[in-house]
């Protein structure tokens, strides 16, 4: 089979189209014929050296995948009410830049019947993380405010969408006015522009100093301090990625006297029966949004595979609303 593999550390341009063998399914696995893969930036980390593999899963980049069923454990499928032949979308732990990928059943959705494959491949990352770190560990309720940094990234489209369809206020930073209105058209109540505003300010004004309930963080760095200062009485911050660096300064007697609760968590190593339960209550909570059309995947563009290393390009000039995909 034809992989994007990478050559060595370094820039897109390491990038290049290979030749791979093709993957077995084994026990509780289905092989899946990949029509596209998503592009997400713990990719880029990996293709610089900054983001180890996983035991045991392939140094083929890709989280995510979508295509078709066409071989895999008949009673995993059975049970997960998959067969051989149904298009699905799937979140994997390496391997997705290629023309065939094994995915662990549990991590196998339906592709909803109204969306593409090209669509359905820009689901399962940004859905798992968005579900597990917004819902399961944010524990987001309807009524409360979310704050959301980087609104305009995979992630942030897809948080914007799951809290808006759960009822919740979301504020999101940006980084230019196209950004902020790209991301009022999706459903944010509030568009801070980060180069020009200062976000603690604009929460607090924005919330008349109540403050957000949960902040979904992806800088970390100094960012958590601040988010600190504009956080609710019991108010979340989950910390997702650390673009800003892993040193932070806070104001520990804040936390104490606002009962605060910072928290955070990576889903790449974490085990398969994990993940499985998140794509579980994707199906039931969330794919009826998708099916609906209430909630939609945001592509910013589509490159053939052989393309790979444009598409990171542009994922590294921070430019994109939305998601990249690779087509095969």
């Amino acid at each position: 089979m034809k992989a994007i593999e990478i050559a060595a550390p370094g820039g897109p341009e390491v990038l290049r189209l290979a030749e791979r063998p093709m993957p077995v399914a084994g026990a509780g696995e289905a092989l899946i014929r990949v029509v596209a893969s998503g592009i997400n930036r713990p990719d880029v980390l990996q293709r610089k050296g900054l983001y180890p593999v996983p035991p045991g899963a392939s140094d083929i980049p890709g989280l995510e995948v979508a295509g078709t069923i066409v071989e895999g454990d008949a009673v995993a499928l059975r049970g997960a009410g998959l067969a051989v032949g149904n298009r699905v979308c799937a979140l994997v732990a390496g391997g997705g830049y290629a023309e065939y990928c094994v995915a662990p059943v549990g991590q196998c959705l339906p592709s909803p019947a109204n969306l593409s494959d090209i669509e359905a491949a820009s689901l399962p990352e940004t859905f798992f993380t968005v579900w597990s770190n917004v819902f399961d560990r944010g524990h987001l309720q309807p009524g409360e405010t979310l704050l959301v940094h980087g609104g305009s990234s995979g992630i942030g489209v897809t948080a914007i969408q799951l809290a808006k369809a759960h009822g919740a206020t979301v504020i999101v930073t940006v980084g230019s006015a196209d950004k902020a209105a790209a991301c009022k058209a999706l459903g944010a109540d509030h568009a801070i522009d980060y180069k020009t505003q200062d976000f603690v300010a604009e929460v607090q004004r924005i919330t008349s100093r109540a403050g957000a309930d949960v902040v979904l963080d992806m800088v970390a760095g100094d960012y958590v301090g601040r988010e600190i200062k504009c956080l609710a009485e019991e108010g979340r911050i989950v910390i997702i990625a650390v673009q800003g660096g892993v040193d932070s300064h806070i104001d520990a007697g804040l936390v104490l006297r606002r009962r605060l609760h910072i928290t955070g968590s990576t889903l790449r190593p974490r085990p398969v029966a994990f993940k499985s339960a998140i794509a579980a209550a994707l199906r039931r909570k969330v794919w009826p949004w998708l099916e609906s059309g209430r909630v939609k995947p945001v592509i910013h563009e589509v490159f053939a595979a052989a393309e790979a290393a444009s598409a990171h390009a542009v994922m590294e000039s921070h430019q994109h609303v939305g998601k990249l995909v690779l087509a095969w």
